[in-house]
């Protein structure tokens, strides 16, 4: 916990209860979850904390650049702990999200600079297809 609490109080926020929950929830997982699956993860250990709570908590983080959020074509937004630019693989049967090796697309980075005449600065690419367990 104790690199949970330095993390945010580097971004100069107050460090809650709520706040180390949900930042803890995001940092041991590599499953993209929703607000929805955070806040259900957390009705065990922290039955008082509200969704609205965790939706507010990961907008915060989010403006911190604490968390990347994106939509997969679902209802609802995930939340991805590396904020740092990386492709993502996602199951069109059961919707899990992977993070991507990124260096495979540094090629296509450089063409599309050399293209565009673009100075990149971010991406994002999705890719859709079947998982391993769900073919």
């Amino acid at each position: 916990m104790e690199t949970l609490t330095g993390i945010l109080k580097s971004k100069n926020l107050k460090v809650t209860p709520q706040r180390l929950a949900i930042f803890s929830i995001l940092y041991n997982t590599k499953s993209h979850p929703s607000a929805e699956d955070i806040y259900k993860s957390l009705q065990d250990t922290n039955p008082t904390m509200s969704l609205a709570t965790v939706y507010k908590t990961l907008d915060c983080f989010k403006k911190n650049d604490l968390v990347q959020e994106f939509n997969v074509g679902e209802d609802s937004f995930r939340y991805d702990i590396n904020v740092g630019s990386h492709p993502h693989l996602i199951c069109t049967e059961c919707h899990k999200v992977s993070d991507m090796d990124s260096s495979i697309l540094d090629n296509i980075r450089e063409e599309v600079s050399k293209e565009t005449d673009f100075k990149l600065v971010n991406e994002q690419l999705y890719f859709y297809g079947i998982c391993p367990n769900c073919q």
